[in-house]
């Protein structure tokens, strides 16, 4: 989907803000003044005319507020081109709920995130160190967890980030098709991102290997106690080889507030990104519980 499009199909506007000095671009789609808003952030290496716009639509025509965003390093934002910066992109989060929070259309107190892939697991810790963000959704999300990925094989889990060190600044393929090297190898990551699937103008098939030290570093699943009351929303494949079920399923179990999950029968992580029925339904989920608790958060004050 391209900017121009997305822009047609949600009624979006282009707009920009700041980080740490870091000018982000994103799209601002106005829904009913009041309604409740969300922040969209989506998978490693993605801009926000893939599967975060396509969300964006999906949400805005179910009455939300949406902002999709290009993180820093991405897309049409600034910042060090390729490489994935998991504070960075923390810090990026909050100034888009700033953005939201400042807008004359939207209440302050009905301000949701949702991400999906690598988007679940920093909305679960973006909302974790922010209050003002009421609501949680992930979607098919990676649910990172340095213990876990270290628990079998210590030694093997410290050789890999002395690799990803050594070469921190070297750039390889996002994804490669045949099983070449590649950040996300395999086929299923070429069928979407190597195919006229995900074509967006600002996607490159580049990232730096410290972007794979960031994701084996960064502890999404750490952050599920922390929500506190803040409602979470999972919505995930019972079968998915990108984004573990499991993880999925302990993010839900070790938050403390209100909390769902759903299963679905997808086949395939990418099922998620454009797949009918699964992206309709988990757009439906999405909506639904959104409406539901960004609503008690502003009868309440609470989430």
């Amino acid at each position: 989907m391209s900017e121009q499009q997305l822009q047609i199909r949600t009624g979006a506007e282009r707009v920009t803000f700041t980080a740490g000095g870091v000018e982000l671009v994103g799209s601002l789609a106005v829904a009913a003044p009041g309604a409740p808003a969300v922040v969209l952030t989506g998978p490693f290496t993605g801009v926000k005319e893939q599967v975060t716009g396509t969300y964006a639509a999906r949400l805005h025509e179910r009455g939300l507020t949406t902002l999709a965003l290009d993180h820093r390093g991405f897309g049409e934002s600034g910042g060090r081109r390729a490489h994935e910066d998991s504070q960075g992109k923390l810090a990026d989060l909050r100034a888009a709920v700033s953005l939201l929070a400042a807008h004359p259309a939207v209440d302050a107190t009905r301000i949701g995130i949702a991400g999906i892939c690598l988007g679940g697991g920093y909305a679960v810790r973006a909302a974790a160190t922010d209050p003002r963000i009421r609501a949680v959704v992930g979607i098919a999300g990676a649910y990172n967890s340095p213990a876990r990925f270290a628990a079998n094989d210590p030694g093997g889990y410290r050789r890999a980030l002395a690799s990803f060190i050594e070469r921190y600044d070297e750039e390889l393929p996002a994804v490669a098709p045949g099983g070449a090297t590649a950040a996300m190898g395999g086929d299923e990551p070429f069928a979407y991102y190597g195919t006229d699937r995900s074509a967006a103008a600002h996607w490159e098939n580049r990232v730096t290997y410290g972007s794979l030290h960031s994701l084996m570093t960064f502890d999404a699943l750490g952050a599920a106690p922390l929500l506190g009351d803040t409602p979470l929303l999972v919505v995930h494949g019972r079968i998915d080889a990108y984004c573990a079920p499991e993880l999925a399923e302990a993010v839900h179990d070790d938050a403390t507030g209100p909390k769902e999950i759903h299963w679905f029968d997808a086949e395939r992580h990418i099922d998620f990104y454009d797949v009918e029925p699964y992206v309709s339904r988990a757009a439906d989920a999405a909506a639904a519980f959104l409406h539901r608790h960004l609503a008690a958060a502003e009868l309440t004050g609470t989430a």
